[in-house]
């Protein structure tokens, strides 16, 4: 028996018995190679719309699509045997509709995921029973919303007030009553976030929230360092890949550049005639 056939895949029930056990670790992955890397020791490999911003180079979430969230859910399922895959449906595929929600949420299934994320509250309850009711497990998603940006205005942090901080409570209980099996909470105020993991009966995870909730998450090119200046406060760097990875160019260019690379080392001989 192989080793990858030895390990099971971390359930959704499992994940939604760890409410107030030990902490959930995710991360995002969005390659076969990181994904390999990680799943030995995280829970979750999220499978994130931020790879459009990340990897893509796009300005926001908005412009990701199902097809590009499909083929990143199933490189990551070909580099990991252990962690849960959770990947977020992206803007415009679920919103319109539940049937619109559940033709996307099959199709990265089908690539290999566990289950899907979506951002909101009361507004997509329906949504989140459809789904659930039909088999696909659904993460919700509360607090700062980049989905939603363009009509937030921006990153800041949510529930500052007390009349917004009742409107993302109402929204966490709302997707749990549909039937999610954990939420995110990002970009959320301290004390809020404290509150939601103590009212609602799933698992939370924050990310920019509190360390109370019942597990963390943060996008792996930002822990590792790959993200550049600007990171958002709620950040902690683990590595400083950037700059090993420019350390490493630029000692490669000066080699080609000196003639030192490739040596004889590194080079094909002719095979001798026997």
């Amino acid at each position: 028996m192989s080793v990858s056939a030895a390990i099971r895949r971390i359930t959704i029930p499992q994940l939604r018995a760890r409410k107030g056990q030990e902490p959930i670790v995710a991360l995002t992955a969005y390659t076969t190679p990181v994904a390999r890397l990680l799943d030995p020791h995280v829970d979750v490999l999220l499978v994130g719309d931020s790879v459009g911003m990340v990897v893509h180079g796009l300005d926001s979430t908005v412009g990701v699509t199902v097809e590009m969230m499909a083929l990143h859910t199933a490189a990551v399922r070909r580099g990991s045997v252990r962690a849960a895959i959770v990947t977020d449906l992206p803007f415009g595929s679920y919103q319109a509709s539940p049937r619109d929600a559940f033709a996307a949420a099959h199709r990265l299934m089908v690539e290999g995921a566990s289950a899907v994320k979506l951002e909101g509250g009361a507004e997509m309850a329906e949504t989140v029973a459809f789904l659930t009711a039909r088999g696909i497990p659904v993460m919700g998603h509360v607090g700062l919303l980049p989905q939603s940006v363009n009509m937030l205005g921006g990153y800041n942090a949510r529930g500052r007030s007390p009349e917004e901080a009742e409107r993302i409570l109402a929204a966490a209980k709302a997707m749990v009553e549909a039937g999610a099996f954990s939420l995110v909470i990002e970009g959320t105020v301290e004390p809020l976030a404290r509150r939601i993991t103590e009212e609602v009966a799933v698992p939370t995870i924050g990310i920019g929230a509190s360390v109370d909730c019942d597990g963390q998450v943060l996008v792996v090119d930002d822990l590792l360092g790959l993200t550049g200046a600007g990171t958002p406060r709620f950040v902690r760097r683990y590595a400083d890949l950037a700059g090993a990875i420019t350390e490493a160019a630029s000692a490669f260019a000066a080699d080609v550049k000196a003639r030192r690379f490739p040596g004889p080392e590194h080079v094909f001989a002719e095979k001798k005639p026997s």
